[in-house]
C-alpha cells in the first residue's frame, strides 16, 4: 500500500514512537529497567484515594452508566471543567470561567491541536512556526506538525553551579521573533532536563508574546497546583494571552488521558471543534474520576502530602549516588528543580547518545537518548549528542542499578575511546 505524506509522516520513526515502543516491552513483563519513559510513581496514597472516587461512582444511582455509556459535550464533561476553573480562581485569583476550560484526550493530543491552529501553512500563503525559546525541550513534541520544518529555537546559556550542577537559562539575545512565528511554547518544569524557568524569564516571554500578539503556551504537566512537582518556589501565571495546560496523568492516571487546556475563549471553542471532528468528545473517565478530587482541593492535598514530597525524596537520594557512580568522569547533572527526570551531560563522549542509548538496552536498561529533545535547533551541536535523559519515577533498587549500569558504560566509552 502506498501511503500519503500525512501517512509517511506520522508512522516513520520518530523519538516518541521509540519511548512508547520501549514502554510497550517493558509492560508485557521483560527483565527491562525502564529508566526511559514518562509514567509516573505509583504512589499508595494517590491511588487509595482514586480507588475510592471510583467506588463511589459503582454505588451512587446511575452514576457509572453516565460515565461510560454516553458521549460527552466536546469541550469535556461541564462540571468537571467547572471545578477546574473554580480551583484555579480560588488558588490565583484568576478571571475563570468553565468557559476557558477545554479537555483533550491527554496533553499530546493538546499539543498536536494547539500548534497546528497556531503553525503551518495559512490561507494567504504565509507559513508560521512554533519557536521554542529553550532546547532541550520535550521529545513529543517533535513530530506533531503537519508540515515540515514547523519549530525554530536557539542554543541555551549555561549556568555552572557546584558539584557538577549546572543549569539552562533563556538566552533572549538569541531568541529572534520575526513574522514567521505564531506562538512560543515552552515547559515549566522542562521535560527532559527538570528545569524550572524563572519568574523573571517567564515574565519576559509573556511580554515578547503579548507585543507580538501571539500566544504563549505553557506546558504544565508536572507544574502547580497539580502535581506540582516542583522544588523551587515559583508564581503561575495566566492571561488571555497565555495557553496553560494541565494533565492528570503524573497525579498518577496517565492512562486515562486527560488533558486540560486553559485558555481564551476563541481557544477552547477552537479545541471543542476539534475534538469533535477527530474523536467526537474526549473521555469521560477523567473527569469522573477527578471530579471529587478536583470539587473538594482534594487535588491540591494529594499533590503536597504525596506527590511532590515523594519525588523531592527520591532525588535528594538519587544525587549522591551519581556523584560517586561517576567520580573521575567530565560529566553535568541539570539542577533537578521539578518533574522526575534527570538529565545527564557527558561531556566530549566519545560516542553518541543513541549509540549509548543502544549499549545500554544491551544491558536492559533503557534511557532516551539526548538529539531527540533539540525541536527546531538544527545545526550541528556536539552537545545534542551528549546527554540522555533518565526517568527516576520507578522504584529506587531499580533507578539506583539503573544508575549504577549507566555510569559503568559511560566509562568504559571514556576508556575505550568509542
Amino acid at each position: 500500500m502506498k501511503l500519503s505524506k500525512f501517512g509517511r509522516k506520522f508512522t516513520g520513526d520518530s523519538g516518541i514512537f521509540q519511548l512508547m515502543r520501549d514502554l510497550g516491552a517493558a509492560a508485557t513483563g521483560e527483565d527491562i529497567l525502564m529508566l526511559g519513559g514518562g509514567n509516573p510513581a505509583q504512589l499508595q496514597g494517590v491511588e487509595t484515594h482514586l480507588r475510592q472516587s471510583l467506588l463511589n461512582i459503582l454505588e451512587n444511582g446511575r452514576e457509572f452508566e453516565r460515565l461510560v455509556g454516553a458521549y460527552g459535550p466536546p469541550d469535556g464533561q461541564h462540571d468537571f471543567n467547572q471545578a477546574v476553573a473554580q480551583l484555579l480562581r480560588d488558588q490565583y485569583g484568576w478571571n475563570i470561567g468553565a468557559n476557558n476550560i477545554a479537555l483533550t484526550n491527554g496533553s499530546q493530543t493538546a499539543f498536536f491541536y494547539l500548534f497546528n491552529l497556531f503553525a503551518g501553512e495559512f490561507e494567504d500563503g504565509s507559513r508560521k512556526k512554533i519557536l521554542l525559546p529553550l532546547t532541550p525541550e520535550y521529545i513529543g513534541y517533535l513530530d506533531v506538525g503537519l508540515v515540515d520544518d514547523f519549530f525554530v529555537a536557539s542554543r541555551p546559556e549555561f549556568e555552572f553551579l557546584d558539584d557538577r550542577l549546572f543549569k539552562y537559562h533563556v538566552d533572549f539575545d538569541a531568541v529572534k521573533i520575526s513574522d514567521n512565528i505564531g506562538a512560543i511554547c515552552v515547559s515549566r518544569p522542562t521535560n527532559p532536563t527538570g528545569n524550572v524557568l524563572t519568574d523573571a524569564e517567564i515574565e519576559r516571554l509573556d511580554a515578547l508574546a503579548r507585543a507580538h500578539n501571539i500566544p504563549l503556551i505553557i506546558d504544565n504537566a508536572y507544574g502547580p497546583p497539580f502535581p506540582n512537582i516542583v522544588f523551587t518556589e515559583i508564581k503561575p501565571i495566566w492571561n488571555e494571552n497565555t495557553i496553560l495546560c494541565l494533565s492528570l496523568s503524573k497525579m498518577g492516571l496517565p492512562g486515562v488521558r486527560t488533558g486540560i487546556v486553559v485558555a481564551n475563549e476563541q481557544v477552547t471553542s477552537a479545541i471543542a471543534g476539534l475534538n469533535a471532528v477527530l474523536s467526537l468528545a474526549p473521555g469521560n473517565f477523567g473527569a469522573g474520576l477527578g471530579l471529587r478530587l478536583m470539587r473538594q482541593g482534594k487535588i491540591l492535598e494529594l499533590s503536597e502530602r504525596y506527590v511532590r514530597p515523594h519525588y523531592q525524596s527520591w532525588v535528594r537520594q538519587i544525587i549522591p549516588q551519581i556523584q560517586t557512580e561517576l567520580e573521575g568522569v567530565d560529566y553535568y547533572l541539570h539542577k533537578p528543580e521539578g518533574a522526575f527526570f534527570l538529565w545527564l551531560w557527558f561531556k566530549d563522549l566519545p560516542i553518541s547518545s543513541q549509540v549509548l542509548y543502544e549499549r545500554l538496552k544491551q544491558r536492559r536498561v533503557v534511557v532516551i537518548p539526548g538529539h531527540h529533545f533539540f525541536p527546531g535547533l538544527k545545526e550541528d551541536w556536539a552537545h545534542k549528542h551528549e546527554c540522555i535523559r533518565v526517568n527516576y519515577a520507578l522504584d529506587m533498587p531499580t533507578v539506583s542499578e539503573g544508575i549504577r549500569l549507566i555510569a559503568d558504560e559511560v566509562k568504559k566509552a571514556y576508556a575505550l575511546g568509542a
